[in-house]
């Protein structure tokens, strides 16, 4: 079943308490293709987050050490470094505790396992069910919100 976007509500969810920089979740979105992360930005944004973008896999690992996400959107297909590789690598700085959602077209249950194994917390199919992709933001949001993950300076372990 496919809806479209305009056909989704989307509750905003509450600010984490006691966040020392920022009001508002933060959303790391990592995607190459451009209409996609505009359409990740988009669902982050009415879920009343804030949203910083990386269009490669080096440049999520960056971010994710730099602006210490509550949530990672990730694809699987990054150039200079995949979605599997990228996300390795978040956890392997400390970010144990960050949501990851996997986002990939490669659905194999192969493909699934090596993103488990990765450490991402879901993996998402592409092309996107809008509502059941709302209800996986909505849910790891709310477990971000709770976790208080972050510390001063490196991703918390």
């Amino acid at each position: 079943m496919t809806a479209l976007l305009s056909d989704i509500t989307i509750t905003k969810l509450p600010a984490a308490p006691q966040r020392a920089t920022r009001e508002r979740p933060l959303v790391l979105v990592a995607e190459d293709d451009e209409d996609t992360r505009f359409l990740f930005r988009t669902f982050a944004e009415m879920s009343g987050c804030e949203v910083v973008e990386a269009a490669d896999g080096e440049e999520a690992v960056r971010l994710a050490e730099s602006a210490r996400p509550d949530l990672v959107l990730i694809d699987g297909s990054l150039p200079r470094l995949d979605g599997l590789a990228a996300t390795r690598r978040i956890r392997e700085l400390g970010g144990a505790r960050v949501r990851v959602i996997f986002v990939s077209g490669h659905c194999d249950p192969e493909f699934r396992r090596a993103a488990r194994e990765a450490g991402c917390d879901e993996f998402v199919e592409k092309p996107l069910d809008f509502r059941l992709f709302g209800g996986s933001l909505e849910r790891h949001l709310r477990a971000a919100s709770a976790g208080h993950q972050f510390r001063e300076g490196r991703l918390a372990p």
